[in-house]
């Protein structure tokens, strides 16, 4: 290389270490949004507006918290990814969004493994199928059973088509041999308010947003996806116990950004939300949700995001599904 073209990318060099060094220093300069792409009420919105305060203490500006719904996660995904990567739009990553959406629909306008920037997983969580107190059954037996005899009577309730709660109800129908109708929703707030009322029979949901209604009675737990029985409700089987073990899979709400994300910024982002998760207020108010916090790092986070993809596009080609 010639000595004049060496000292030319030594400058560049210099000059980009530089504006990484900068940019570490002065972010972030004002607030910072983080996109909920689901309605108010559900899991994401509870775990993100738990975390948003502190993370903001943290960061030293504000984190303001948007929902942007619509298309199971996809609108308020496909938003972020197309956000300028300066760390100032950031998102909620969920399996909705980055695997099973991504996994069923071929027109999803993102690849969830090239177009984010992943920063950290903060909790993972229990789903659970859970019914109306009107329905005919209240324990895991009663309900697989009403639903084989009386096969298109009933609808399901999810946050939308191809969320988690759609994708894991049809591999739940494919397994146990039964059919019940998808009434996708915007969320999993309108879901539940629905279900709640009477409108729709049976939901799967993630348990945070759940557990609430089920504790007052309002919403009957039927079964749980989770590594065993939950001590909030130690009388409800998990999917393995009844012989369902690849339904027995568990939702995640972490935190990216749109791909060429400063690492200084991923960096910032990162130590700000371990420095909350380490607070006893915030960790109680997430695991009292049913939530397990996880607070792992950006490459770990990136493995775990391509992991649940690969499980989901297995599931989507062995059973054959198609977005309703």
């Amino acid at each position: 290389m010639k000595r004049r073209q060496w000292f030319a990318f030594s400058a560049a060099g210099a000059l980009l270490l530089s504006a990484g060094a900068a940019l570490a220093q002065s972010y972030p300069s004002r607030p910072v949004k983080l996109q909920v792409p689901f309605a108010p009420g559900g899991t994401t919105d509870i775990i993100a507006r738990v975390i948003s305060e502190p993370l903001g203490k943290s960061l030293g500006q504000s984190v303001i918290v948007e929902n942007k719904a619509g298309g199971g996660g996809i609108v308020g995904a496909s938003e972020t990814a197309r956000a300028t990567p300066d760390g100032y739009s950031l998102g909620v990553a969920t399996v909705s969004t980055t695997a099973t959406n991504p996994a069923i629909n071929p027109k999803t306008p993102y690849n969830p493994l090239t177009d984010f920037t992943p920063i950290i997983n903060i909790a993972a969580t229990p789903n659970v199928i859970a019914v109306h107190p009107s329905f005919p059954a209240r324990d895991y037996q009663g309900f697989v059973n009403e639903l084989r005899r009386n096969p298109g009577k009933y609808s399901y309730a999810s946050s939308g088509t191809g969320g988690i709660g759609h994708m894991l109800m049809e591999l739940y129908k494919s397994m146990s041999k039964t059919f019940v109708t998808h009434i996708p929703y915007r969320g999993a707030g309108p879901a539940l308010n629905d279900t709640v009322a009477g409108q729709v029979p049976i939901i799967f949901d993630n348990l945070p947003s759940a557990l609430p209604f089920i504790k007052e009675n309002r919403l009957i737990p039927i079964v749980v996806a989770a590594p065993q029985r939950l001590a909030s409700l130690p009388n409800v089987p998990t999917f393995k116990e009844v012989g369902l073990e690849p339904v027995n899979r568990m939702a995640y709400y972490g935190i990216l950004g749109p791909k060429g994300l400063p690492k200084e910024v991923v960096d910032k982002v990162h130590a700000g939300t371990v420095a909350a998760l380490k607070d006893p207020a915030v960790r109680r108010r997430i695991e009292d949700t049913g939530s397990v916090i996880v607070g792992n790092s950006p490459a770990e986070f990136a493995q775990q995001i391509k992991a649940e993809f690969d499980v989901y596009k297995k599931v989507v080609d062995t059973a054959g599904l198609k977005l309703d």
